[in-house]
Formats: structure tokens, sequence, C-alpha cells
């Protein structure tokens, strides 16, 4: 995980660095001088060296500083926080959505494969995987918001205000958010399931009696869902990355909005905190599915056996 932050660190500093526009220049606008330039660009630390530059900012973060917005000067940390609870609740009940629906419908496609609900799967996989966040938003918007009212069109309400306004308004950009989710687990649970039931243990567990359903659930599901678990790992980081689009869409007042205006602002320590705790947050999650294996898998072990 070190090495990975390292690098990742060091991608993000030259990228944002690379981004066209001038700080500086956003921060002064019309007040802009020579003498007030200069003074700011000091202030800032900008005229130092690139890896002069890096190291003071790294020396910040590992501290936990991670300095000061350039669009308003409150500290990155503070609207971090405030902005956390509205992005981990969005993606929390996003990814639940798609696994509510793909582990049922990946079982009943693999099982009914032939049938016109394997099919159907098939269609749904391929369309939730093509159709990009930002038309199914506003797709949704336009039907549920607009057209039947069912539900607003963005805005947040905080859960401890109004548990149902909250649910009303967290609907549409939880389904758009889960949809490519649910279609890519959809499709690993298939394939695994498809090719564990045609193994040697299932037909022997078939051959003992056992209930088709048991068999299916008890035996095959498990072993199939080792590579859905590595999926739902690398998923975490399509939920972080599609929140910058979903809550910019929805006017979702997350973290990922907060960095697309950060990003039009060149806010760079904005910006470089938020996707430094997006890549954070995904390294754990593989983490915590590599532990997982061990549970699944009785094949894998992480302690070096003795000789």
């Amino acid at each position: 995980m070190i090495p990975v932050a390292f690098l990742a660190s060091v991608i993000l500093f030259a990228l944002l660095k690379l981004t066209p526009g001038d700080p500086v220049l956003i921060i002064l606008g019309e007040r802009a001088t020579a003498e007030n330039y200069d003074a700011v660009r000091r202030d800032l630390g900008l005229d130092q060296p690139y890896p002069v530059q890096y190291l003071g900012w790294m020396s910040h973060i590992v501290r936990g500083d991670l300095g000061k917005s350039l669009r308003n000067g409150a500290p990155v940390r503070d609207e971090i926080i405030d902005r956390l609870p509205a992005t981990f609740q969005l993606g929390l009940l996003a990814l639940g959505l798609g696994l509510v629906v793909a582990v049922p419908l990946g079982i009943l496609s693999a099982v009914f494969r032939r049938s016109a609900l394997g099919f159907g799967s098939t269609a749904f996989t391929q369309v939730g995987v093509a159709l990009p966040a930002f038309f199914i938003g506003l797709v949704l918007i336009y039907v549920f918001a607009l057209r039947l009212r069912w539900f607003p069109p963005g805005s947040y309400t905080a859960f401890i205000d109004n548990p149902g306004e909250w649910l009303r308004r967290i609907i549409l950009p939880a389904i758009t958010l889960s949809l490519f989710p649910a279609a890519a687990q959809t499709r690993f649970i298939r394939s695994g399931l498809l090719e564990t039931l045609h193994q040697d243990y299932i037909r022997t567990a078939r051959a003992k009696g056992f209930a088709e359903s048991a068999v299916i659930l008890r035996h095959a599901l498990r072993n199939a869902l080792i590579p859905s678990i590595t999926l739902l790992g690398l998923q975490v980081g399509v939920i972080l990355e599609g929140a910058f689009i979903v809550e910019s869409v929805f006017a979702w007042p997350g973290v990922g909005r907060l960095a697309v205006q950060a990003l039009g602002a060149r806010d760079y320590p904005t910006v470089q905190a938020v996707v430094l705790l997006a890549v954070f947050v995904f390294l754990l999650a593989n983490l915590a599915v590599d532990v997982a294996y061990a549970y699944l898998d009785p094949r894998i072990s992480y302690t070096r056996a003795r000789t």
C-alpha cells in the first residue's frame, strides 16, 4: 500500500502542475499586479522548484494538515469532513443496491441461462456497462422528477433532520451510481456460477441427493463469489470516481462535487486532498478483499508454512 500511495501522490502532483491555469491569478482576480502576484506566489510556495513543493506538501500531509483552500481560505480538512457523510451515505447505498440486484440476478441468469431471464440479464449487463452515469442521471431526473414528480431532482437533506426526505432525495443518485457496479457484478456472478456448476464436486453433491438450491447456494456460490469479491474491491474506486459526476448532476453536496468545483477553480490543495482520500479508501478496500480471500477459499493462506 505504501509504494502505491507514494506513486499515486507523485502522479497527482505532476498532473495538477501540468493543468492549464494559474491559481494565483484566480485568487487575485482584478487586483493582480506584479507585486501582488510575486507576493502570493511566495506565500503559496509556488516559486520553489517542483521537488521542494512536493516535499513540503507531503510533509504537511503526513501531519494531517491538508492545507487551505485557495478559493475561500478555509482548511481543506474541515471542508472534506463536512461533505464526507453525504458521499459515504451515497456510496454505501449505491454499493448495497448493486449487490442486492446483482447477486440474485446473477444466480437466476446462470441457472436459467437459456430462458428469457438469462437473455434479459445479459442485456442488462451490456446496457449498464455501456451507458455513462451522467446520461442515466439525466434520464432519471427527466422521468421521475420532472414528468412523474415522484422524487426531487436533486439537493440533499440530512438523515437526522428528515429521514423520509433524505430517502426521497438519495434514491435517484444512488440508483444512477449503482447501475454500473450491479451490471458488472451480475456478469461476474453469472460467469462464475456457469463455470462452477460443471465442476466434479458439484456433480458429487448432486449424486448425494442434495437439493438443487442447496447445491447452488452452499457449494457453487461460495467459489463463484471469489472473482466477484475481487471486483467488489475495484468497485469501491469506481463508485468514488462516479461520485464526481453523479454528485454534480444531482447537486449532491459530497466530496466528489467539492473536487469538481475545486478543479474548476484551480484549487490545488482541495483537489489533491480529495484524490488522495479516494486512493486511501481504494487501498483499504483492496486490503479487505485480500483478507476476505482466506475465508472464502480454503486453499489461500497468508501464514507461512513451517518446515
